[in-house]
């Protein structure tokens, strides 16, 4: 077998078979075939698609390329979530112990910042002495604990996903919906789960900029799962506009609490609920939608999922105190204040602007190996729909770097359009599948 002959095939728009697909995984991993082969078939799926056997091939091949989380040999059902990418996006902080705590078993494999958008194992490091990086054994110790676990990806888990990824990232072919649907359900089916959650932002500050693409790549992902055997339901929810009003990683980890204590942003809380009750409804946990809202709205007020997350939080090794004394977390140097030169009510506000303001001023990386400063982010004092006037704060930014503090705060006013027309604020969940 030739990998030229692949690129070939998938130029010409021609389906290759599951040999085929695993020729080219075990190629790239094992280095018998080049990145520059690899990328030119990347960047020819990119252009030709893949079909849905084809997905499937591929999936199936980068789980194979490493090993699979067993937990077959832990009571009750497994559930995890999963989101494609957002700015703000702390879901996972505060949907895990709480659904945890309704009784469910969250077993999580979470990913790492890149580029403009967050990560929810940096958020976690951020708490001092949290260890995202456990064994296998020690991942289902915390699992058996306290109902919930949340680990960075492994080196045996996927690896071909890393190599690969890596790749898609210096190529610009991210956005190619076959490959954004292999490479989160190759992570999340090796993780064990028995039911996937799927949170599919669409926006100008995602990957997946329309709706329709949204919901094409929503369907692909649970048609991956569903072929493995596994429940899987999808959210479509909005990425025009930050999620909540903080954007980095120990601010985000204080709105999280936040929200836990049965306070924080609207937006954030509505989401979360919504997210948890898919995840009741197919951990069976609850029989229809209003039940699981009901009891999801009940463990939020009486603060049972911030006691899941400390649980959680200390039995991975990190300082739980940190949860309730914020000083504990990330201190910045430096804050500043960015004021509005204008009267009005705010139209827009580009997620993508502050998350690339966020990651310019350290809160994310541009490559793998950047190093992520947790206390740096944007806290936001005004969203779409909010009125305004000239002098008033539109945001808060945390940072460490005075070189970097002119370029964020241009970065930040320029996410703003206020105008003097009224409008509303965005819907937040578009589709359900």
């Amino acid at each position: 077998m030739r990998m030229s002959e692949l690129i070939r095939k998938k130029r010409d728009g021609e389906e290759l078979n599951q040999a085929e697909i695993d020729f080219l995984i075990k190629g790239c991993l094992g280095g018998r075939v080049p990145d520059y082969q690899v990328t030119a078939w990347l960047m020819a799926v990119y252009f030709r698609g893949l079909t849905v056997a084809e997905t499937v091939s591929l999936t199936k091949a980068m789980i194979a390329s490493g090993s699979i989380i067993n937990l077959e040999d832990i009571p009750g059902p497994k559930v995890d979530k999963h989101s494609t990418g957002g700015v703000g996006d702390k879901t996972t902080l505060i949907v895990a112990p709480l659904t945890a705590a309704a009784g469910l078993k969250i077993a999580k494999m979470a990913g790492a910042a890149l580029g403009f958008t967050g990560g929810t194992i940096d958020k976690l490091r951020s708490i001092p002495g949290f260890n995202p990086f456990l064994d296998q054994e020690q991942f289902k110790r915390c699992l058996n604990e306290t109902g919930l676990a949340i680990i960075g990806g492994s080196e045996h888990l996927v690896p071909a996903d890393k190599k690969i990824y890596a790749l898609r990232d210096v190529t610009a072919t991210v956005e190619s919906i076959p490959l954004i649907a292999s490479s989160v359900m190759s992570k999340k089916l090796a993780a064990g789960a028995d039911a996937i959650v799927l949170d599919v932002k669409v926006g100008e500050g995602a990957f997946v900029k329309t709706l329709d693409e949204a919901r094409r790549l929503a369907k692909l992902m649970i048609e991956l799962g569903t072929a493995m055997g596994k429940k899987v339901r999808a959210l479509i929810s909005n990425m025009e506009q930050p999620l909540g009003r903080a954007v980095g990683n120990s601010i985000e980890v204080i709105e999280a609490v936040q929200v836990l204590k049965g306070e924080g942003p609207e937006d954030v809380r509505r989401l979360c609920i919504e997210l948890g009750a898919e995840m009741l409804l197919l951990g069976k946990r609850t029989e229809d939608m209003e039940a699981a809202r009901k009891l999801l709205s009940e463990l939020l007020d009486s603060q049972a999922g911030f006691k899941k997350l400390q649980q959680m939080v200390a039995s991975q090794g990190g300082e739980e105190n940190a949860l309730t004394e914020f000083s504990l977390l990330p201190q910045s140097k430096f804050t500043c204040q960015i004021s509005s030169t204008s009267s009005g009510y705010i139209q827009q506000l580009s997620a993508r602007a502050i998350g690339q303001a966020a990651a310019w001023l350290g809160a994310g990386r541009e490559k793998a190996d950047d190093v992520v400063d947790y206390s740096a982010g944007i806290l936001l004092h005004k969203k779409v729909g909010d009125s305004v006037q000239a002098g008033d704060s539109l945001a808060t930014i945390y940072f460490n770097d005075e070189a970097k503090r002119a370029e964020a705060e241009m970065m930040i006013k320029n996410a703003y359009v206020v105008e003097g027309i009224p409008v509303q604020s965005p819907l937040l969940i578009l589709d359900r599948i």
